[in-house]
């Protein structure tokens, strides 16, 4: 794409690599003329702004000069450290070859000229600076004259040796870019001659055998040092010759494309494989000389283009000069027109605008200008990226921990550009090693079932209380008599309690046997002695009478002879006779008993009463929802000795929500043990999760521990997998999931991924997981009909599997009467701890597999 041009006939040089910013210096070419017939001559300095659109270039300095040049180059010899100077060394017409600095062309064109000599006989043509001693020039001319000058001394120039024969014009010199003594030229008859200058003579030379070789320009190799390429200006010839000094009886390769003799040739110091090249033909191709590809051509003029340069600095851009008097600055990686057009169309309207310029009384109309077409202003890049763009080295992260490196390798300096095979590197990080390592284990114990170690061992390293007793809590749901452990882990020992009660009762006993026997020996010192005959000899009878007054004994007396046990049952509680009420209600049958037992149960209002009524009439709901939650163990016992299968889950939660209403740690943190005893995984997790961290890994690996443990535990009463509804436990669970595919392990992340999610990205998360774990997916078949079993589909991996039930299946039933018998102090049935009789919320028995995704259409 065109960037820059300006209207000047000159050769052109750009600023060394290391010089910012980027300018351009012209001088005027000699032996040409513009169509004013002007012959003056000039060094020229340009700036370019290439924020701006336009094709303006800016001036920045201007030296007059007597002689017009051949040649020009800008070396780094003598810059600042502002990177700015150097010095610039033209090669003119009558052979003088003068030193300019830029900086004072620039400043004010005073002491511009810091060097000059007048050694050669002829027109200086050829001139190259050495890219390891930026003080060396070489410079050739007419009668086979070359020189390599001393910047700093210009007064004696050195030969490479002695001079060829016969005696032609040298057209070109180049310094080899590999090899700071080695210097090559060529002369238009098409032969070329390699200087060592350590040994002050030529090598070798290299001619072609057709004797229509024209050299017109010559070239090392950036990064071969035994391989250049000359460019032939014969019409009859118009070729590329690539030579390799190791075999230079024969050309390497020879690049034909252009249809007219090459004029100018620039092989790029940044990319060795773009070499650019303009040719009597109008064109302006850029080559790949590896493999003789034309991989982007200029649009240009239809003038020839008589040199063309790259860029020091800037590899994308290029420069040109044309004999129709154009210097122009290209950018190859493309663009478009439009910018430029637009800015044109500017310049002309605001110079011929609606007004009257001609003071004709009429108004212009507007400016109408063609449009151009899409494929006039789109300017195509190059066909292959450029090195520069090319980054040498590369890495990026890949789903599943995987990091991909890749390196470009630098060909080795000395060797031929064979194809190099490329490699790339894929390797697994693993940032979370704790992590991981935590997660094998959990992995390998929901696979073996050792659920009673990996609990046990949590327990150990626990690192608070409250953390332990939930651990203890995981534990009891994997153990025998798993009641009667919550009771311990709450403080409520049965055998604690019995020596409790029995030394309670042997001191009650003892005081009822001593009072009778101080009683009888104090009778005894009172009323005299007794004789043994009257001690031990029968009892008399004694008549008793029934009262029949009307007083409360007659009227319970009377109620009892006409069997109105209600009436005296009525009576004795009124008279607070609650012990005669509960025994005659016995006798009236179960519903005047239930009567009976409210009454009484209304009647009595200290701290025992509240209890004693739930248990009475089993109404555990009063106990969970008023009980002070200081007295949450106490409550939870009661449940777990207690509570209906059906209803204990949901009591569970209500005290949990209580627990968790108090938006405490420690209160959370107790929550946490009802929902564990419910086993409601939601809350669990939504509980967990109010005051512990679950976004980073370790916190999250926390949590799930406890929730596969507690649905473990749940799946070993029913048999089968419990899949999850919750969203809060799908985000969990896709998270968790998430880190592990990140960390590399795929298989063991697809086993936690939920069955049924609510989450959106865990269906996206679902497909990159299947296909590296290398699973396969049926189509979801349809229900049979009852009597037939439906067929079974194949299974995804799982993080839980199915375990055998335990010896002791489910809860006990509840008593079918409160009635005490008097064998007993407590109900003959008591119902033993419901294990999860129900499902909790959240949680559902999973009767669908992961390939239900892809059918529905929401994994493909």
């Amino acid at each position: 794409m065109r960037l820059k041009e300006i209207q000047r006939t000159a050769h052109q040089a750009w600023s060394p690599a290391g010089h910012h910013p980027i300018r351009l210096a012209l001088g005027t070419s000699a032996q040409q003329l513009d169509a004013s017939f002007n012959t003056t001559a000039a060094i020229e300095i340009f700036e370019m702004d290439f924020a701006d659109p336009s094709l303006e270039m800016h001036l920045k300095g201007s030296l007059p000069t007597t002689n017009r040049l051949h040649s020009i180059v800008w070396v780094n010899f003598g810059m600042g450290a502002d990177c700015t100077g150097g010095r610039l060394v033209g090669g003119s017409e009558n052979g003088s070859l003068t030193v300019y600095n830029p900086e004072a062309i620039i400043s004010s064109g005073a002491d511009a000229v810091v060097g000059q000599s007048d050694k050669h006989t002829g027109p200086v043509r050829a001139l190259d600076f050495n890219p390891f001693q930026s003080n060396l020039l070489a410079s050739g001319a007419i009668d086979s004259e070359i020189y390599i000058w001393d910047l700093n001394n210009l007064s004696s120039p050195m030969t490479p040796g002695t001079k060829t024969q016969p005696a032609e014009d040298i057209s070109v010199v180049s310094w080899n870019r590999q090899v700071q003594h080695i210097l090559a030229s060529a002369n238009p008859s098409g032969k070329a001659v390699v200087w060592d200058l350590r040994k002050n003579e030529p090598i070798i030379k290299i001619s072609d055998h057709s004797n229509r070789m024209h050299c017109s320009g010559m070239l090392w190799h950036p990064d071969v040092a035994t391989q250049l390429v000359l460019a032939s200006e014969d019409d009859r010839l118009p070729v590329i010759q690539m030579w390799d000094l190791r075999f230079a009886t024969s050309p390497l390769k020879v690049l034909e494309k252009h249809t007219r003799g090459i004029l100018s040739i620039s092989w790029s110091q940044a990319d060795s494989e773009l070499l650019l090249s303009s040719a009597k033909d109008n064109r302006i191709l850029c080559w790949n000389p590896n493999t003789g590809e034309v991989i982007y051509e200029l649009p240009t003029t239809n003038q020839w283009c008589f040199d063309v340069q790259w860029c020091p600095r800037n590899p994308a851009l290029l420069s040109t000069a044309s004999f129709d008097g154009r210097i122009t600055v290209y950018s190859v990686m493309g663009g478009s027109l439009k910018a430029q057009q637009q800015s044109t169309v500017d310049k002309i309207s605001s110079s011929f605008d609606t007004m009257d310029p001609f003071g004709t009384g009429q108004v212009l109309p507007p400016l109408q200008v063609p449009q151009p077409t899409a494929q006039d202003t789109i300017v195509p890049p190059l066909k292959k990226p450029p090195k520069w763009v090319r980054r040498p080295v590369g890495a990026s992260f890949a789903f599943g921990g995987k990091l991909i490196t890749f390196e470009n390798t630098k060909v080795p300096p000395m060797q031929s550009p064979q194809p190099i095979p490329r490699q790339v590197f894929i390797s697994q990080v693993s940032t979370e090693t704790e992590f991981l390592q935590r997660s094998r284990e959990l992995q390998a114990t929901l696979q073996s079932g050792s659920f009673n170690s990996y609990c046990q061992a949590k327990i150990q390293n626990a690192k608070s209380d409250a953390e332990q007793d939930i651990w203890k809590f995981l534990l009891v749901n994997f153990e025998d008599e798993a009641r009667i452990k919550f009771l311990k882990l709450l403080g409520f020992s049965k055998d604690e309690l019995d020596r409790k009660v029995f030394h309670q009762h042997f001191i009650t006993v003892s005081v009822i046997k001593v009072q009778p026997i101080l009683s009888f020996k104090s009778d005894a010192r009172t009323s005299g002695s007794v004789s043994p005959s009257d001690f031990f000899s029968p009892k008399k009878s004694t008549h008793f009478q029934i009262p029949v007054s009307c007083d409360t004994d007659g009227l319970i007396s009377q109620a009892l002879l006409v069997g109105n046990f209600e009436g005296a049952v009525d009576l004795c509680l009124n008279d607070c006779r609650y012990a005669e009420a509960i025994l005659l209600s016995i006798s009236g049958g179960e519903e005047l008993l239930k009567k009976t037992q409210q009454k009484y149960l209304s009647k009595q209002k200290n701290s025992i009463s509240m209890l004693i009524s739930s248990v009475v009439t089993q109404n555990w709901r009063d106990i969970v929802e008023s009980c002070e939650l200081d007295n949450w163990k106490e409550a939870l016992a009661a449940l777990l000795t207690y509570a209906h299968p059906e209803d204990f889950a949901g009591l569970c939660d209500t005290l949990g929500r209580r627990l968790e209403h108090e938006s405490t740690e420690k209160r959370c943190l107790q929550a946490c043990l009802c929902y564990i005893c419910s086993g409601n995984v939601e809350k669990l997790v939504e509980c967990w999760a109010l005051h512990r961290d679950c976004s980073s890994p370790l916190g999250l690996e926390d949590l799930v521990e406890k929730v596969m443990l507690l649905r473990k535990s749940i799946e070993r009463l029913r048999n089968s997998e419990v899949a999850v509804q919750s969203p809060v436990l799908a985000e969990k669970l896709t998270c968790y999931a998430s880190i592990l595919a990140a960390e590399g392990s795929l298989s063991t992340a697809m086993a936690y991924l939920p069955d049924n999610s609510y989450q959106v990205r865990n269906l996206i998360l679902n497909h990159p997981l299947s296909f590296p774990a290398s699973l396969s997916y049926n189509s979801c078949q349809p229900s049979a009909p009852a009597p037939v079993a439906p067929p079974q589909q194949p299974r995804l991996p799982s993080a839980f599997p199915p375990q055998p039930s335990p010896p002791n299946p489910g809860p006990g039933l509840p008593p079918s009467s409160h009635v005490m018998p008097p064998s007993s102090t407590r109900p003959a049935v008591r119902p033993s701890y419901p294990q999860h009789p129900s499902v909790a919320p959240g949680l559902t028995l999973c009767f669908k597999s992961k390939h239900l995704l892809f059918k529905s259409g929401l994994v493909k």
